[in-house]
């Protein structure tokens, strides 16, 4: 690490970081549950810490190259984050990347969509079909699967389209609800068939956003505990430093919508702080997480990290050599280690091996619960029932008229009962917008189950 890098990295440290651990909860939740659902993320024994870095490096270099070759992209937020997504994807994510519709996947949405190399690196190095290497040199072009920001009706394994800063987010607290009401509907006391978390990467302009401020009150209020938001907190806009506009305590602000908050100190180089916080937050059960993860947009980059030099721009054939040189990494353009593919490709065994035992346990759950079966199979067909549309009720120009949210209401409750997917509701307006589908209750943190969103 060069003089420069040091000082960058310097700027990772709290005056007094040695006298606190190197995952920190901003403050200990006043009730928490603490129920381990999973095994604890641990790197794998046969990866070596120079591997795990050789990882690491494929996925900022291909970013790099891919970013150079279109003569545009953003290439800092791959640079910086790649640690923590590699921890993501190659030890704590559930999912099968040649099966990417499997239903009890674990679900990952990059909400800071400007750095799409990040997610078309990953899914390219631990095996999706979907992005292959000339897809990765295809970035940004015409009818290409890898497009400047990620588009699930693109790439197939791209779970949501993100790109307007905060949608992301929002999208991942609607995933992880789903999940929550799928798994209070249909799980059993003997069997869980819907039993998967919501990861997402949000930076500081999702963070600047309204929008991700009402989502994330609301997964706090709902108490999503198998949501995990990690915040790449690199301070860093187009604009430059943050400290220009957006100098809140993020942390301080999620604590009170009711999350669970660690702080990662130094994202870049800590992977067993990563793996820490990643177990933690999925032993908290009762409360949304948010991991803050302080990294260096851009790391590697001699000249240009930590600068909104390297945010949204192509790092240039002679930094690009000198970030090789700096990350010693002595392959060349879009080239990639077999070491790297061998060990990220690790997943597609075991996330078969987590399929196939799904699988099994599905046929076992049919088995003994065949209408909760049926129903839940036709909810993931994406297929309305047959005939649901018979239970529409019908005018005649000679009926007396209503205003058009009453009929908007008889609508919604003649199909509530035929349509087993219907799920809506309205922002605190359901008296005056008559959405209420009067059958069933609220979904609330301990009813999941029920249909209606207040």
């Amino acid at each position: 690490m060069n003089a420069t890098m040091q000082k960058q990295q310097a700027r990772l440290q709290a005056p007094k970081a040695a006298a606190h651990p190197r995952v920190q909860s901003v403050r200990a939740p006043a009730r928490r549950s603490v129920v381990p659902r999973a095994a604890a993320v641990e790197a794998p024994t046969q990866v070596s810490q120079e591997t795990v870095d050789k990882c690491v490096n494929a996925i900022r270099f291909l970013a790099i190259d891919a970013v150079n070759k279109a003569k545009s992209g953003h290439p800092g937020l791959p640079m910086g984050a790649a640690p923590m997504s590699y921890v993501l994807f190659n030890e704590a994510m559930k999912y099968n990347p040649k099966n990417p519709a499997w239903a009890n996947r674990d679900r990952f949405v990059l909400s800071a969509g400007h750095g799409s190399m990040l997610q078309y690196s990953l899914m390219h190095l631990v095996g999706y079909d979907s992005v292959s290497m000339e897809d990765i040199k295809s970035f940004r072009q015409w009818n290409s699967r890898t497009p400047g920001h990620p588009e699930n009706f693109l790439t197939t394994g791209v779970e949501v389209t993100t790109g307007p800063l905060g949608q992301g987010i929002c999208n991942a607290v609607g995933l992880a609800a789903a999940e929550a009401h799928l798994a209070a509907r249909f799980n059993k006391p003997d069997a869980k068939v819907i039993d998967h978390y919501t990861y997402c990467i949000l930076g500081d302009g999702c963070m600047m956003e309204g929008i991700s401020n009402e989502a994330c009150s609301l997964a706090g209020h709902w108490g999503l505990g198998k949501l995990i938001a990690l915040y790449d907190d690199n301070n860093i806009s187009i604009d430059g430093h943050t400290e220009i506009s957006f100098t809140e305590d993020v942390a301080a602000r999620f604590e009170a919508l009711g999350w669970h908050v660690q702080h990662v100190k130094d994202g870049n180089t800590d992977f067993d702080a990563l793996r820490k916080a990643v177990d933690t937050a999925k032993s908290v059960t009762d409360k949304p997480s948010l991991i803050k993860v302080s990294t260096l947009i851009g790391y590697g980059s001699p000249n240009k990290a930590d600068t909104h030099d390297v945010h949204g721009a192509p790092l240039g054939p002679d930094e690009t050599a000198a970030t090789r040189d700096n990350l010693k990494w002595p392959y060349g353009e879009f080239e990639v280690p077999q070491e790297v593919y061998d060990t990220m490709r690790s997943s597609v065994a075991r996330g078969a091996a987590a399929e196939e035992e799904w699988n099994a346990a599905f046929a076992a759950y049919k088995s003994k619960y065949p209408k909760e079966a049926e129903e839940l199979e036709g909810l993931l067909s994406n297929k309305l029932p047959a005939g649901w549309e018979n239970a529409l009720p019908s005018y005649t120009p000679e009926d007396k008229g209503l205003a058009t949210r009453q009929y908007s209401q008889i609508m919604l409750n003649a199909l509530a009962p035929v349509l087993p997917g219907l799920i809506g509701g309205s922002a605190d307006l359901a008296p005056s917008n008559l959405t209420l589908m009067k059958m069933f209750g609220d979904f609330q943190k301990g009813s999941y189950e029920e249909r209606n969103l207040r």
